[in-house]
């Protein structure tokens, strides 16, 4: 079957910076719903008319991938708002309760960067924000998604997902 819109399409892929740094590895198959809110935009165009087998390699400019990094989505909170066994690399969904940025963004998920005895400093940025990947994909296979697939509009696979 041929990639087309609304099917379901299962990858794996090497996920790479341009300096061929390796950023993820995915070896098995995961299944993701094109038409919905799965893949990006551009790695949905490039899957289209190809069939299990195909290998694809995408250079992706970060405003085609996670969007350019955005000094606004990073903010300092009070230490004493977080739980006491703190790391960096960990992520909220929100604001812990207590937080006091008031023009901060409810829904997104914050990773905690850097963590100060009297503050911690909050990302809302995707990881990869301002990072040209290249992306070397391989489909597994191909099916119809269900009516109950696309009505979702996901399959539940947030990879490529920049919040809702």
């Amino acid at each position: 079957m041929e990639i087309t819109p609304r099917c379901v399409v299962a990858l794996t892929w090497t996920l790479k910076d341009t300096l061929g740094e390796e950023l993820d590895r995915l070896e098995e198959p995961v299944e993701f719903l094109v038409g919905g809110k799965d893949l990006l935009a551009k790695v949905e165009e490039a899957l289209q008319g190809h069939e299990p087998g195909a290998r694809l390699d995408l250079h992706l400019e970060p405003e085609d991938a996670f969007g350019d990094y955005d000094e606004k989505l990073v903010f300092l909170e009070p230490r004493s708002v977080f739980p006491k066994e703190l790391e960096e690399g960990m992520t909220f969904e929100g604001l812990p309760p207590g937080a006091t940025s008031k023009d901060a963004p409810e829904n997104l998920l914050y990773t905690v960067t850097e963590i100060y005895p009297e503050h911690v400093v909050l990302d809302a940025n995707h990881p990869l924000a301002g990072i040209a990947i290249r992306l070397h994909l391989k489909v597994e296979a191909v099916r119809e998604a269900t009516e109950e697939e696309v009505g979702q509009g996901t399959l539940g696979t947030g990879f490529f997902r920049i919040g809702d």
